[in-house]
């Protein structure tokens, strides 16, 4: 099976609800469809890779990715998580010519691309995409700041809490027993995405499971009791 896909012609429906696009009449959607790459990524792949030249921007169209950086001492780091429906790569827009981390598929995942030369020409002709894009990374920047914080200020019981609490509310679907984050994670990713270590994150989970605040099975986590997480995050 090939990692990635070309899939066939999408239907303008797909973007007319989504911030960058939702300003757009069909006609519009269309233009900027028939101008897009679809590709399906199968979980674990790169979809583009951290240093290498942003020649493409993107739209995750369904799934999740997870966006890595790499430290100066090789370590790898999990900066955040992107949702379906968002903007990604989009280097154009920092000023980068190169991408500033690597996105990885956590899930199957859907994916439109544009040559990275037709990024002007988006911001000068559609209504709304600059203001949704800059909105966009307004909020992932907030959520890098936060991170920062909390790495500084926060001890590490409360950063693991803060964390499934932050995914939770992106990602979290409502399943008995409580709210599952709907992209597998494991422990490994949840020690990078909080700065600690595999063993500490494994023991809050472990003791975390025996209180029945969450679940944690086959790479998935499921909060069972939000509002004593809350409480942990902020003692």
């Amino acid at each position: 099976m090939p990692l990635r896909k070309t899939l066939p012609r999408l239907d303008e429906s797909l973007l007319t609800h989504l911030p960058p696009f939702s300003r757009l009449d069909r006609r519009q959607i269309r233009a900027i469809l028939d101008l897009a790459t679809a590709r399906r990524y199968d979980a674990g792949t790169a979809i583009f890779e951290e240093g290498h030249p942003a020649e493409r921007f993107y739209m995750l169209l369904d799934g999740y990715v997870r966006v890595i950086r790499i430290t100066p001492t090789g370590e790898q780091v999990t900066a955040l998580h992107i949702p379906a429906g968002q903007l990604m790569g989009i280097a154009k827009a920092i000023g980068r010519d190169t991408y500033p981390a690597t996105a990885l598929s956590a899930t199957e995942s859907i994916v439109l691309s544009w040559p990275t030369r037709l990024w002007d020409r988006f911001i000068a002709d559609y209504d709304g995409f600059a203001t949704e894009t800059y909105k966009t990374l307004g909020f992932r920047l907030a959520e890098v700041q936060s991170r920062v914080v909390e790495m500084a200020t926060q001890q590490v019981e409360q950063r693991v809490a803060n964390a499934l609490l932050r995914l939770i509310n992106q990602t979290g679907r409502k399943v008995d027993g409580g709210i599952e984050i709907d992209f597998p994670i494991t422990r490994q990713d949840l020690s990078e995405l909080t700065a600690t270590t595999l063993h500490t994150a494994s023991r809050l989970l472990s003791g975390w499971e025996k209180q029945g605040l969450v679940q944690s099975k086959r790479k998935r986590i499921t909060v069972c009791d939000p509002h004593a997480l809350v409480v942990l995050s902020q003692t």
